[in-house]
């Protein structure tokens, strides 16, 4: 049963990313009088389609991503095709979908921390609200921050010798150290002062972020600066990787379906929310990169017809490289995939 949850969880948040990802490209074509003659969920085999206008609507059996497939997307002759419009229609059109997951993203993560609201149980019992500096709003009874002896109003300034930055860098210290003893230095009344304690492995049911809810305006400040945060964390993730032979910092459908069910059992349903933002984040970065196949790759081939001055690259040639860049790009998902069965065959988990 728990398996089966988890794949609905993990197809629903999939599913919102897709359908607003294709629905970017979907909406510019019609903008620009491209017919659209498929839009899909998953890759074939198809499951069900319903035609609707000039379009079909499509499920199908592979849950890997979606598509919106255009008329003459590499023939410039076919009346109303993707390849008969001007360079910048079709520069709009491949980059809308990147636009529109961020766009997902950035709202995601504001209605998140617009809404949001903790109720003291945590691993340490603090609740503070997302932003610099870091100051205790509140500390639940009978919790270690309780224990040790915080109170509201410290601030909170380093853990174990590094500065606190963000609320990004507390949880990320706390999560590293539960059931292990952790100093604090804090700030109060204009004293630092350094208090020990033990955040706890097994917290009271319920969210365990530790925030409050944030204004409106505040709430988007944080969104972007979120957003921003995931490629930049991405980026350092590669560089460890390639430096130091570290953990493989990509997972596939396989990783992210264990990762959600894990998200939704630890926090919550409502830790989906934020895990649905960085997928789409994610997603945005992986389709802008020129990866044959990919809404990047496809944007290259159209860049070099700009440059050549109206000289297109031939149809066939264009055709075969995004070909052999889909094949490779599934080969990438199925050797991602077994280092994510892999793992979870191991005890792994993408929570530790």
């Amino acid at each position: 049963m728990e398996v089966l949850v988890t794949i609905v969880e993990f197809l629903a948040v999939l599913g919102v990313v897709v359908i607003v990802h294709e629905f970017g490209h979907f909406a510019t074509a019609k903008a620009f009088g491209i017919k659209v003659n498929e839009f899909g969920f998953g890759f074939p085999p198809r499951l069900l389609g319903i035609r609707k206008g000039e379009t079909v609507y499509t499920i199908n059996a592979l849950p890997l991503g979606g598509f919106v497939r255009l008329e003459g997307e590499n023939d410039p002759t076919q009346p109303r095709s993707f390849a008969s419009k001007s360079v910048g229609a079709r520069v709009i059109v491949l980059v809308a979908g990147v636009v529109m997951n961020v766009l997902l993203g950035v709202v995601l993560l504001a209605g998140f921390f617009m809404f949001t609201v903790t109720e003291n149980q945590g691993p340490t019992g603090i609740t503070l609200q997302d932003r610099t500096p870091l100051e205790v709003r509140s500390v639940a009874p009978g919790s270690p921050a309780d224990a040790a002896g915080l109170r509201a109003g410290d601030v909170l300034l380093e853990m174990d010798g590094r500065p606190l930055e963000s609320l990004d860098d507390l949880v990320g210290g706390i999560n590293a150290n539960l059931g292990a003893e952790v100093e604090w230095v804090l700030e109060r009344e204009g004293s630092r002062k350094a208090v020990r304690l033990v955040p706890r492995e097994d917290p009271p049911q319920g969210i365990r972020g530790e925030w409050l809810a944030a204004s409106p305006w505040e709430a988007l400040k944080l969104g972007v600066q979120r957003t921003w945060m995931v490629p930049v964390a991405l980026k350092d993730a590669v560089v460890d990787w390639v430096s130091a032979d570290g953990e493989v910092p990509f997972a596939g459908p396989v990783g992210i379906a264990q990762g959600t069910g894990e998200w939704a059992r630890e926090f919550g349903l409502i830790a989906l929310v934020p895990l649905a933002a960085i997928l789409s984040i994610s997603l945005a970065i992986l389709n802008i990169l020129p990866i044959p196949a990919l809404d990047g790759g496809r944007l290259v081939f159209v860049i070099l017809e700009w440059l050549r001055r109206g000289k297109r690259i031939p149809p066939e040639k264009e055709g075969f490289v995004h070909i052999m860049g889909f094949l490779v790009l599934i080969i990438f998902i199925v050797a991602v995939s077994y280092n994510d069965i892999a793992r979870i065959v191991e005890g792994g988990s993408l929570l530790r």
